[in-house]
């Protein structure tokens, strides 16, 4: 069974949702990140991916505090991403009680740090950030498209030993417009020993559905809880 694993993104202190990756496209749901948070585990969810879009754009973590607030205000195991570029920023979102962290734009700019936190953390709390846009890696909060190709880039690193990819098809995150599945399925067709977390587009149950039967691992979705368009529990109970 496919895991499910909601999202909470954070500008502000508050939990957001952007279009696209447009930070003029931002719709702000709730104030309280941490609370949101909770009431996910209250319906039974166990997992949590959390983005710290300020970050991403900063290139430096800035809500840490809102994570902090999050893993101590709940049993949720978090992955967390957005503006790690430093040994600072990582060590940070650990301090915080991120259990795992997303990092997409050191992988593409410095891949010789990158590396040496797999090495240093172990590959099951790295999670390789695989944003894609026009069928190339993008960074820097999707600001900038680097020239790293998808499939080659996930190559580099599941070679060097990364076990967990986080791959967002950036044309569809927040559209609600259904989510990529055959690039999910090329990937897990090319590397079907990974962990791989669709995220971007998921509309529906349905949606999901046919991801769980396309074999893909896990599935990141956020929009589609804030607008009403899946029924937590029915979903719950896939």
């Amino acid at each position: 069974m496919i895991e499910l694993v909601p999202a909470i993104d954070i500008i502000g202190g508050q939990c957001v949702r952007l279009t696209k990756g447009d930070y003029d496209q931002k719709t702000v749901y709730r104030d309280s990140p941490s609370e949101v948070a909770k009431e996910f585990e209250d319906l039974g969810f166990r997992r949590l991916h959390v983005v710290d879009l300020d970050g991403a754009k900063s290139r430096h973590i800035v809500n840490d505090a809102v994570l902090k607030a999050i893993t101590t205000e709940t049993g949720l195991t978090v992955d967390f991403g957005g503006g790690i570029k430093t040994d600072e920023d990582i060590e940070k979102a650990f301090a915080s009680g991120a259990s795992m962290v997303t990092v997409g734009s050191i992988a593409v700019t410095r891949p010789e740090l990158f590396i040496g936190w797999l090495e240093k953390y172990g590959a099951e709390r790295m999670i390789l950030g695989a944003d894609v846009r026009h069928g190339k890696i993008s960074i820097n909060g999707w600001k900038e498209d680097s020239q790293e190709d998808l499939l080659p880039f996930l190559k580099k690193y599941i070679d060097a030993g990364v076990k967990n990819v986080l791959c967002t098809e950036i044309s569809k995150d927040g559209t609600l417009s259904g989510p990529a599945t055959d690039l999910y399925k090329e990937i897990m067709d090319a590397y079907p020993d990974i962990r791989l977390i669709a995220s971007g587009g998921v509309s529906s149950i349905d949606d999901i559905r046919a991801l769980d039967a396309a074999g893909i691992p896990s599935v990141v979705f956020g929009k589609a809880i804030y607008e009403g368009k899946i029924n937590l529990n029915e979903l719950l109970c896939l």
